[in-house]
């Protein structure tokens, strides 16, 4: 049997990722044509590689039903018009069942999100990601590393046992611990997406990224494809004008140890009239006086 080369799925992962934010409805079950809409905005916009089921999606505070509905929606609306990554996790058996789930639905990769388990060990964290991987050869595989306690050594043993894990969402705030890792991970083998959204991208693109992960696409699409443009041409002045930009923005969703990730991206798009604010515990919604602050913040942006 033929081993698929994944060219076809490295070559999404290098690029805008988009998260899709997941909206809810006044009864707080997931508004499905809201959610519809939003998917053809950031298609139409041009973002081509969607993960459903991110962390700016809600994963955490979604039930199982909810995130195969996430899952089928995107798969839908994405044929044949973007690749999808979708996000996979928690227990291993529930993260196997998961990306059998995103393969049926017609997904070409999915994304693991980092094991919540108190204590993980590196042999531990390896077989985790392994019978995942194993449990879908067809698919490509990528790892979301936020612990910066784990070394890229880990990574290239991964990578020996399962030829489907092609890429790393690296979201450890240190570029130079990610030029490390992607080196000795071996730093041809992988694509290297910068995890920690544009405020990361021109660090992280500066020592080998390649993509990077964007929950502001979902207001400004455009944004955050002519970032990607300036880094692909290697011009970092106009990439980090643009930067400057956004920042307010970016830092915003970052404050208080990233508490309102989520729901300025929602802000954002209920100014925009384009979905509800709700959110779910154990996140909130913004103060009065920060959605001020984000409306202003929009305000003159092409979305």
């Amino acid at each position: 049997m033929n081993t698929p080369d994944f060219a076809t799925q490295r070559e999404a992962l290098a690029d805008v990722v988009a998260i899709p934010v997941t909206p809810f409805a006044a009864d707080d079950t997931l508004d499905t044509a809201a959610h519809r809409a939003l998917l053809n905005r950031l298609l139409t916009g041009g973002i081509r590689t969607l993960t459903p089921n991110g962390n700016t999606g809600e994963f955490y505070a979604l039930s199982p039903q909810e995130r195969a509905a996430v899952l089928e929606l995107t798969c839908e609306v994405a044929a044949g018009r973007s690749a999808v990554l979708a996000g996979v996790g928690l227990d291993l058996p529930t993260a196997i069942a998961s990306a059998e789930q995103a393969r049926a639905a017609g997904a070409q990769m999915v994304m693991v999100h980092q094991p919540v388990h108190p204590y993980v060990s590196q042999d531990g964290w390896v077989d985790y990601h392994r019978a995942i991987a194993d449990a879908v050869p067809e698919l490509g595989v990528v790892p979301y590393v936020r612990n910066p306690r784990l070394g890229g050594q880990l990574l290239s043993t991964l990578g020996v046992l399962c030829p489907n894990v092609i890429g790393v969402k690296y979201a450890v705030p240190d570029a130079t611990r990610f030029a490390a890792f992607a080196r000795d991970a071996g730093f041809e083998r992988f694509v290297w997406v910068a995890g920690l959204a544009e405020s990361y991208a021109p660090s992280y693109f500066a020592v080998g990224a390649t993509g990077f992960t964007s929950g502001l696409a979902n207001v400004a699409p455009s944004l955050s494809l002519e970032l990607l443009s300036d880094l692909r041409a290697g011009d970092y002045p106009a990439a980090m004008k643009l930067w400057e930009r956004i920042r307010p923005f970016e830092e915003l969703r970052a404050a208080h140890q990233s508490a309102d990730n989520v729901a300025v991206v929602k802000e954002a798009l209920a100014t925009l009239g384009l979905c509800r604010r709700d959110i779910r515990p154990p996140s909130s919604e913004l103060p009065g006086e920060q959605r001020a602050l984000v409306a202003d913040l929009i305000s003159g942006w092409r979305t």
